[in-house]
């Protein structure tokens, strides 16, 4: 018998595409619908449980367990579509904030570059 975490795994992996871009493990891309391309969109989205909740939070507590109300997952890798969940970190508010700014500092700088 297949247990309810080896399910929600299945259907994740069936929806990914394996990509190498440049983090230090292959990202898992979600392939099928988002979160559109609003503010706080592009976000990877499915259904469970006859609800519409974001993939990356499934597949992360799918791994490693429950996230509190003042948490939410990080993307090491930066790709809001990653569902790889060694890519997913649990942080503060605060720390999300933190890495999203410098992450776009350093696009910011990179695109000043010849």
């Amino acid at each position: 018998m297949t247990s309810r975490r080896d399910e929600i795994r299945q259907r994740i992996m069936a929806s990914t595409a394996i990509v190498d871009a440049g983090f230090a493990t292959p990202c898992w891309l979600w392939t099928l619908a988002d979160s559109g391309t609003g503010r706080g969109g592009g976000y990877p989205r499915m259904k469970l449980n006859s609800r519409t909740v974001a993939a990356h939070k499934v597949s992360f507590v799918n791994e490693y367990g429950f996230v509190p109300g003042n948490k939410q997952i990080d993307h090491k890798c930066r790709n809001r579509l990653c569902v790889n969940p060694d890519h997913l970190e649990m942080v503060s508010h605060g720390e999300n904030q933190k890495r999203r700014d410098r992450a776009a500092r350093e696009r910011k700088v990179e695109g000043a570059l010849p």
